[in-house]
């Protein structure tokens, strides 16, 4: 695949290099807000040797992790990754976090999820992704549906954050709604 397809004007997606993201990724993993952004679950204390431990676990053919770099300095500031794959639906779902939080609310994290889905539509020939957000997460709504995603349904009122009651939104992106929203 060439580099332009995973480059764009702000951010571009590199395959991680365990040796030197992983000390990024750990520091990221100190913060409870940017877990609470993540995942449904406890915030945990990741070292670096724990991120990488995981990660060579996960990494292969149904967990793709890249990382998101701010240009122009080339600065690691995320991920995104492709995981359960479903090859014979052609599906996969789709995870994003901006850790710095210096680079949230910029435009790379919509930007990082329109070539992440150039990769999966164009490279990897799938025909939908999906991911979820969490309620208490609007932004992350808009810029998903930027990228042409949309609601699909509601887990109703499953998180307990900041002293009240959440709903989990999924949301997904055809191939073919993709490649028209490309070709406006």
């Amino acid at each position: 695949m060439s580099a332009p397809a995973l480059t764009g004007s702000l951010a571009r997606l590199a395959v991680i290099d365990l040796d030197k993201d992983v000390e990024e990724w750990a520091r990221w993993m100190q913060d409870s807000e940017y877990q609470r952004l993540l995942d449904t679950g406890p915030s945990f204390l990741y070292t670096p040797a724990g991120i990488r431990s995981w990660l060579e676990k996960e990494i292969g053919s149904n967990y793709l992790v890249f990382t998101i770099r701010a240009l122009p300095e080339d600065r690691v500031v995320g991920f995104i990754d492709l995981s359960g794959f479903n090859w014979p639906a052609r599906s996969a779902w789709v995870a994003i976090g901006i850790g710095d939080p210096n680079y949230r609310g910029r435009g790379l994290g919509t930007e990082a999820m329109g070539l992440a889905a150039r990769y999966a539509f164009e490279q990897l020939n799938l025909n939908r992704i999906n991911l979820n957000v969490f309620g208490y997460n609007p932004q992350a709504v808009r810029s998903y549906e930027k990228t042409g995603f949309v609601h699909e349904g509601h887990e109703r009122s499953v998180l307990n954050r900041y002293g009240q009651r959440w709903d989990i939104i999924f949301m997904g992106l055809l191939r073919e709604d993709w490649l028209a929203q490309q070709r406006k």
